[in-house]
């Protein structure tokens, strides 16, 4: 039986260290602060949102919820983001994604301060993942990954990592992010040729394909640890990653469930990213 990497330790460990710096924080007279916008009602936003404003209010920080129509105007979405750049009592911004428009998207991503970016997006944050150097945040799914794999020791020094996936939400900054740790990297993708020999020789296995049941028994070897990051509903409307649990678990030395696994540490992260923004621009 392998060791389920469940997300509550994880969590319970970075909130108590989280909770004290904003208790200096406000000690100081300042209240971390994040603006959440959301755009229209998909079922995924609208769980983030309320998982994410549970965790925070539990730290201790306050959340701005800014809701728009999905038949918002431009004008509308850049008025909400040059608000939130202009508040100074507004430490960080998640921007839900993806917007309906590819060029509002580039707009927001090219006009949010970076210094409230707390998931990413901007230029400025992307850049400073790729090389490892402080400043800018990385996509709270993505930092996620290598928290848990922190937490419950797995060494990523000269590790051989494997990760499914290249989106610029979750594949591409993991996959950074591994390398600036000196893991020996593997990505695979949609052009990948036989993905599962890929997977099989790793030590540690990522899949944020967003693809339910994709990671057989096929793709994985014994003593392996395995993060699943896919969130999918499947044909009977359950809740489950990219892995077939069922028979990858008997298998490996270690993986994480769905749910329960890296998304419950994902508005952690988050959470996070809004105490480091507030007390940079505390020191500021």
């Amino acid at each position: 039986m392998a060791k389920l990497l469940t997300g509550a330790p994880v969590v319970t460990a970075l909130g108590g260290e989280l909770s004290k710096r904003v208790e200096r924080l406000k000690a100081a007279g300042i209240v971390p602060t994040l603006a959440i916008v959301r755009i229209g009602e998909r079922p995924a936003d609208l769980s983030y949102e309320r998982g994410a404003s549970k965790r925070c209010a539990a730290i201790g920080i306050e959340v701005k919820h800014i809701f728009l129509k999905p038949d918002y105007r431009p004008e509308e979405l850049m008025a909400v983001v040059q608000e939130i750049n202009g508040d100074p009592g507004i430490h960080g911004c998640l921007m839900f994604r993806p917007l309906a428009r590819r060029e509002d998207e580039l707009a927001v991503c090219a006009a949010l301060k970076p210094e409230k970016d707390m998931d990413g997006i901007t230029a400025w944050s992307q850049g400073n993942v790729l090389s490892g150097e402080e400043g800018g945040f990385a996509p709270c799914t993505a930092q996620a990954c290598l928290e848990i794999l922190d937490y419950y020791g797995y060494s990523l020094k000269s590790s051989r990592v494997t990760v499914i996936g290249a989106s610029m939400v979750i594949g591409k900054p993991v996959g950074i992010m591994l390398l600036n740790r000196c893991a020996t990297l593997t990505m695979c993708h949609i052009d990948t040729v036989d993905t599962a020999s890929h997977c099989r020789g790793a030590e540690i296995l990522i899949s944020a394909a967003g693809c339910a049941g994709l990671v057989s028994k096929d793709y994985v070897s014994p003593g392996q640890v395995v993060l699943d990051v896919g969130i999918n509903t499947n044909p009977e409307g359950k809740l489950c990653g990219d892995v077939r649990f069922d028979e990858v678990e008997p298998i490996v030395e270690a993986i994480t469930p769905v749910p329960g696994g890296v998304g419950t540490v994902t508005s952690t992260v988050l959470a996070k990213h809004v105490v480091e923004a507030a007390e940079r621009m505390c020191r500021k």
